[in-house]
């Protein structure tokens, strides 16, 4: 395995990349005459790193393959272009650094690693899983219908706990009232906690529904 490097290189590094991902993995006698005939101006330089790593090896080209070929980004070199009015536009110059990594095939299988076996717990988790008896999910809901509670007022809209007081404070105490209030004991009460209606047009509706769906549930 052998290596080469050059540095500071007046080129784009996005424009070299293009040309280093062509070549990574190629064998590197392909990899040169490929990039003769390409018009890049990264092609002609790689190509040179490329024959550099081979001949630092003591290699044939045939003989070895390219494992990789990296390009970094480099310092930027800046200069300025005058303009009008005084002013000055800047114009950025950017540097590359080309690294490049031959070997032969043997020696890229030794340097490889050998990867480890991992054990397959979830495979063998779910396969205990499946040799098991399924239990059966009983569901556990209650066969037994609530009746509902004529005492609890705030069943009709709008009633709240202050309101429930109110209508405590005079003397109604469960949903059955207000559904049996006639005209005369609506009007008294609209007055002095003032309704406006309310239990003509909402409330005695919605206790009558009560009272009917109470009955059904019993």
């Amino acid at each position: 395995m052998s290596k080469a490097t050059l540095k500071f290189i007046r080129l784009s590094p996005t424009k070299a990349r293009l040309i280093a991902q062509e070549v990574q993995g190629m064998n590197a006698e392909l990899a040169l005459a490929s990039l003769e005939f390409m018009p890049n101006k990264a092609a002609g330089i790689i190509s040179k790193v490329i024959a550099s790593a081979v001949a630092n090896g003591d290699y044939e080209p045939e003989e070895v393959s390219i494992v990789s070929c990296r390009v970094d980004k480099g310092p930027v070199l800046r200069r300025f272009k005058p303009r009008a009015r005084g002013s000055a536009s800047r114009i950025l110059k950017p540097t590359s650094h080309i690294y490049v990594e031959v070997a032969t095939v043997s020696e890229t299988k030794a340097s490889t690693p050998p990867v480890k076996k991992e054990k397959k717990d979830l495979n063998e988790k779910e396969a205990s899983k499946k040799d098991q008896p399924k239990e059966k999910e009983v569901s556990k809901k209650s066969t037994v219908k609530k009746e509902t509670d004529l005492n609890d007022l705030k069943l009709l809209s709008g009633v709240g706990p202050a309101m429930e007081k109110k209508l405590n404070a005079e003397g109604i105490t469960s949903i059955e009232q207000i559904a049996q209030m006639s005209k005369e004991e609506i009007a008294e009460l609209d007055a002095k906690i003032g309704i406006k209606g309310k239990i003509e047009d909402t409330w005695q509706k919605e206790a009558n529904e009560l009272i009917n769906k109470n009955k059904k549930e019993s």
